[in-house]
């Protein structure tokens, strides 16, 4: 069984094509907010690249965040159109999961930050367990106080990865010390990886009933409602 996975939670658009062999195509482009103009043609040169039809792929699977709203929208949109056109079912992992599955030989607690804007980022918490990673912390959204806060409270050795560890590095450090590296954006290469091992169990669902992981409104609901109450 071949899969799509198709990943746009944040800056990047990443692509991929996989099955029970691993990947065997993958896309990835870093072009700030062009979600909508790269998609399509990605998905097309990663399905020419590895030589496999449209028609060939039994399940689309996508990141459903949490992330940037808009990258969002267009990879959910497009995932569903592209599963209802082929009448295949959907399977949505959670952009942290994709982090912190790349580190799932870590001998720490692994921490996947996002930024979210408004100085604030999303994060989660795992645990390395053999074959993956155990979620402990539930996905949430906060400022970096607040995950500052819930490190300390774990007091753990901990690996931080993802854009939103980056861009707050040294409010993080001086808050509490860790390890911080690895990617900086999930990838479609473990989506795929994800995807296939819950499609060997027919983990999945229709088109219709894929749900997005927001944690937060988006940013014009938040300024009408600013602007409302002004």
């Amino acid at each position: 069984m071949l899969i799509l996975g198709i990943e746009t939670a944040t800056e990047r658009v990443s692509v991929a094509i996989g099955g029970h062999e691993g990947v065997i195509g993958l896309f990835e482009v870093t072009k700030g907010r062009r979600h909508a103009e790269t998609l399509v043609p990605a998905i097309d040169f990663t399905l020419r690249q590895a030589g496999i039809e449209l028609e060939e792929i039994g399940v689309v699977a996508v990141d459903v965040g949490p992330g940037l709203f808009t990258g969002m929208r267009v990879g959910l949109a497009s995932a569903t159109a592209f599963a209802q056109a082929l009448r295949v079912p959907m399977i949505g992992i959670s952009s942290l999961d994709l982090l912190a599955f790349t580190e799932q030989h870590a001998d720490k607690i692994v921490v996947p930050v996002i930024d979210a804007r408004k100085s604030e980022v999303f994060y989660a918490m795992y645990r390395p367990v053999p074959g993956g990673v155990q979620r402990v912390v539930e996905p949430q959204v906060g400022s970096v106080d607040d995950l500052v806060a819930d490190l300390m409270a774990r007091s753990d050795d901990s690996l931080l990865l993802g854009d939103g560890s980056r861009r707050y590095r040294n409010e993080i450090i001086e808050g509490f010390r860790c390890q911080i590296g690895g990617d900086d954006h999930p990838s479609a290469a473990p989506l795929v990886q994800l995807a296939h091992a819950k499609a060997l169990r027919e983990d999945w669902v229709q088109p219709r009933d894929i749900e997005p992981v927001y944690l937060r409104e988006p940013d014009a609901a938040i300024n009408w409602r600013t602007r409302a109450g002004q």
